[in-house]
C-alpha cells in the first residue's frame, strides 16, 4: 500500500482558517448590530425632533389663533354691546380699527350670532345659516361652553364640519351673577386661519436654529392640519414621506385641530450629530465574501499541497522501486560473474544480457528524472535539426528490444521512408522509449506492440499501438498529467514514477507538436482488451522526399 503522509499540520491550518472565517463573520455580525443600534438611536432622536416640531407648531398655532385671529373680532363684538339686547352687528362692521390680519378673518366670516343659554334663542346677523347649522349651534355651543370654554380666557373656537361644509366658530360668553347667560360669536370659513399656521415662523422656529442651520421651514419639514373630525384644513406646499413624523393637537379651547409634522428624510442627517449612520452591510458582506473566498482558496491550495505531498511520496516510492529492482538484478548477476558461479558460457552470456538490460532500464529512468528536474526548473532546451525520422525510430526500437524481450513482447514497425522533420534526436528517442515502456508495462505478456510513422498535411505522425486493456475516453487527457494513474492501476503491482507520459507531452510541445491517446488499432489483443494508441504529431519541414504511406513492414526481434 502506498504511504500517505500524515497531515496534522494541514488539519490545524484548515481549522485555523475556518476559525478565521467564523471570527470574520462574528465581527461582521457585531458591526451590523452596532450599526442597527446606532441607526435606531438616531431615528429615535429624529422622531423626538419631529415631536418637538409638532408640539411647537400646535402651541404657536394656538397662540396665533388666540391673539391674532379670534380675540380681536371678539373684543370688537363685545364693544358693540352684542351681549345685551342691542342689535347684532354684521361681521364687516367689526373690521374697522382691527389689524389687517384680523380684518382679513372677518372678510371670510359668514355671520355673527347670539345664543341665549336659558331659552335656547339663537339670533344671527349677516348671512343666514341653514337649518342644520342652526340646530348644530344650539346643540354644540352649550356643551362646549360647559366643558371646554374657560371663562378666564373669555374665548373659545370650534372647528368642525356641518352638513359637509367646514365651519370655524369663534365665541365668547356673557356672565350674569357668575353664570354664563349668553354666547356671542362669529362663524367664519376655516380657510381664514391658514395665514396663522405659519405666522411667526421666523421668531418662533419649530426647531432650534443651531440645529437646523437656518434651513427654510418648507425645506426642512412638511405640515398637515386637520380638524378634530378628520377634515383637512391646511397642508404645506411640499409634502415629505412620513419616515420621521409626529402628531400633536392644538389646545381644545382653540379648536383642537390635529397637527402632523414630517421631517424631510434628505436633511434628517443634518439634525443628528455626526450624521445619520449609513449601512455598511454591502461592504461587510463584500469583505466577508472576500475573506471566505480567500480562505476557500487557501483550503484548496492546502488540499493541493497535501495531494502534491502524497504524489511526491508516491513518486519517491515509485522511483525507489524502479531503481531497486534493476540495481538488485545488476548486483546479483555481477556478483555471480565475479565469483565465477556461472555453470556454462551460455549462462554467463545470459547474465551479461540481464545486466545490460537492467542498465538500459536504469539509463532510461535516469534520463526521465533528469528531464523532469530540468522541466521543474524550466531550463529544458532542445537543439532540433533536420533528420530522417525512420532511422531514429528504428534505433529506438532496437535499443528497447532487450527490455521488451524480458516480458515476451514483440515489437513491430510500420515506417514510412523519407519522412524528414526538425527534431532533437535525444528528445525524440526519449519520447519513443517512454511510449514503448508504457506499452509493455501496462500491456499483457506476449502482446505485439506496433510503432508507426507516416506524414500528411505537413505533419509527421508517430504512433505506438499496444494490446493492453485500453484507456477510458474520459481519462485519455488526464493520463498526460504528472503522477496521475488510472484508478484500476493505483492498487496494482505495476511500478512507475508517473512522469513518463508527462515528459512525452512536454517534449512534443517543445517541438511545436501535439500528443494524444485514442483507441488501439493493432488487432485483437491476447488478453481480450481493446488496446490504446498513443500518437505524436510533429511539424514537418517541406521536402520533396516526404512520403505519406508506410514504406513497408518490418519486425524487431525480441
Amino acid at each position: 500500500m502506498p504511504h500517505v503522509p500524515r497531515r496534522p499540520r494541514g488539519v490545524l491550518i484548515a481549522v485555523m482558517l475556518l476559525a478565521s472565517l467564523l471570527l470574520a463573520g462574528l465581527l461582521a455580525f457585531q458591526a451590523q448590530r452596532t450599526f442597527l443600534h446606532h441607526r435606531a438611536s438616531a431615528e429615535r432622536v429624529l422622531r423626538d425632533y419631529a415631536r418637538l416640531a409638532a408640539s411647537r407648531f400646535a402651541l404657536r398655532t394656538g397662540a396665533n389663533l388666540y391673539y391674532m385671529a379670534a380675540w380681536p373680532p371678539m373684543e370688537a363684538l363685545l364693544h358693540t354691546q352684542a351681549g345685551a339686547r342691542a342689535p347684532l352687528p354684521r361681521p364687516k362692521r367689526l373690521a374697522p380699527g382691527l389689524k389687517p390680519y384680523a380684518a382679513a378673518v372677518l372678510e371670510q366670516a359668514r355671520y355673527t350670532f347670539r345664543l341665549d343659554l336659558a331659552t335656547g334663542r339663537l339670533e344671527t346677523s349677516g348671512g343666514a345659516p341653514s337649518a342644520a347649522e342652526r340646530a348644530w349651534l344650539r346643540d354644540t355651543l352649550p356643551v362646549h361652553a360647559r366643558t371646554v370654554y374657560q371663562p378666564e380666557e373669555h374665548l373659545a373656537v370650534i372647528v368642525a364640519q356641518v352638513a359637509g361644509e367646514p365651519h370655524a366658530v369663534m365665541y365668547t360668553g356673557m356672565e350674569k351673577a357668575g353664570v354664563q347667560r349668553t354666547l356671542v360669536g362669529v362663524d367664519v370659513d376655516p380657510k381664514a386661519f391658514e395665514p396663522f399656521y405659519t405666522m411667526g415662523a421666523e421668531k418662533q422656529p419649530l426647531l432650534p436654529r443651531p440645529l437646523t442651520g437656518g434651513v427654510v421651514f418648507d425645506s426642512l419639514m412638511s405640515v398637515v392640519v386637520t380638524s378634530a373630525d378628520g377634515a383637512k384644513l391646511y397642508h404645506s406646499p411640499v409634502q415629505y414621506a412620513a419616515t420621521f413624523s409626529a402628531r400633536d393637537t392644538v389646545e381644545a379651547m382653540m379648536g383642537g385641530m390635529q397637527v402632523a409634522v414630517a421631517l424631510r428624510p434628505e436633511l434628517a442627517s443634518q439634525l443628528v450629530i455626526g450624521g445619520l449612520p449609513r449601512s455598511r452591510l454591502p461592504l461587510l458582506l463584500g469583505a466577508l465574501g472576500l475573506t471566505a473566498g480567500l480562505i476557500v482558496t487557501a483550503l484548496v491550495q492546502l488540499r493541493r499541497e497535501y495531494e502534491l505531498a502524497r504524489l511526491r511520496t508516491d513518486f519517491v516510492s515509485g522511483v525507489s522501486h524502479e531503481l531497486r529492482t534493476p540495481l538488485a538484478q545488476i548486483r546479483m548477476f555481477s556478483e555471480t560473474l565475479l565469483l565465477g558461479r556461472v555453470r556454462s558460457e551460455e549462462e554467463g552470456r545470459r547474465s551479461l544480457e540481464i545486466i545490460d538490460q537492467e542498465a538500459r532500464r536504469l539509463t532510461h529512468l535516469v534520463e526521465n528524472l533528469l528531464h523532469f528536474s530540468r522541466s521543474e526548473r524550466q531550463v529544458t532546451r532542445l537543439s532540433p535539426a533536420r533528420a530522417p525520422l525512420a532511422p531514429l525510430v528504428q534505433e529506438a526500437l532496437e535499443g528497447f528490444a532487450p527490455l521488451a524481450g524480458a516480458r515476451g513482447v514483440r515489437l513491430r514497425s510500420e515506417l514510412a521512408e523519407g519522412v524528414v522533420a526538425p527534431v532533437d534526436a535525444e528528445a525524440f528517442r526519449q519520447m519513443l522509449l517512454n511510449l514503448l515502456d508504457n506499452a509493455i508495462k501496462y500491456g499483457p505478456p506476449g502482446q505485439v506492440v506496433t510503432v508507426g510513422l507516416a506524414a500528411a498535411d505537413q505533419r509527421a505522425r508517430i504512433w505506438v499501438d499496444d494490446q493492453g486493456p485500453g484507456i477510458p475516453a474520459a481519462d485519455r487527457e488526464r493520463v498526460w498529467d504528472r503522477f496521475w494513474r488510472l484508478e484500476r492501476d493505483r492498487g496494482s503491482a505495476v511500478a512507475g514514477t508517473g512522469i513518463g507520459l508527462a515528459v512525452v507531452r512536454e517534449l512534443v510541445a517543445l517541438h511545436g507538436g501535439r500528443a494524444w491517446a485514442e483507441d488501439g488499432q493493432s488487432g485483437t489483443p491476447p488478453a481480450g482488451g481493446r488496446g490504446v494508441r498513443f500518437v505524436i504529431e510533429l511539424p514537418l519541414e517541406p521536402s520533396p522526399q516526404v512520403a505519406g504511406q508506410p514504406g513497408g513492414l518490418s519486425s524487431v526481434p525480441a
